[in-house]
């Protein structure tokens, strides 16, 4: 089966099986670090932490990136 095949095989399935292929061959180019990996769960959760600790306001993210896109776009 040649590369034109294969992907026309995978561009045809459904986007959560290609979003499962592509993490597959991201992973296989970028081998996960797992200290790495860790340091960053430790900062995810510090971070949650901190969110439920807080009287900060929270602004969703596509409240964010539409923002973004309106201050950057012009």
């Amino acid at each position: 089966m040649s590369i034109k095949e294969i992907l026309a095989e995978m561009l045809s399935l459904p986007t959560e099986q290609r979003a499962l292929a592509a993490d597959a061959l991201l992973k296989s180019l970028n081998p996960i670090n797992e200290e790495i990996n860790n340091q960053w769960l430790n900062v995810a959760k510090s971070r949650l932490q901190e969110l439920r600790l807080s009287d900060s306001q929270n602004i969703k993210g596509n409240e964010v990136f539409t923002e973004i896109w309106k201050k950057y776009s012009k």
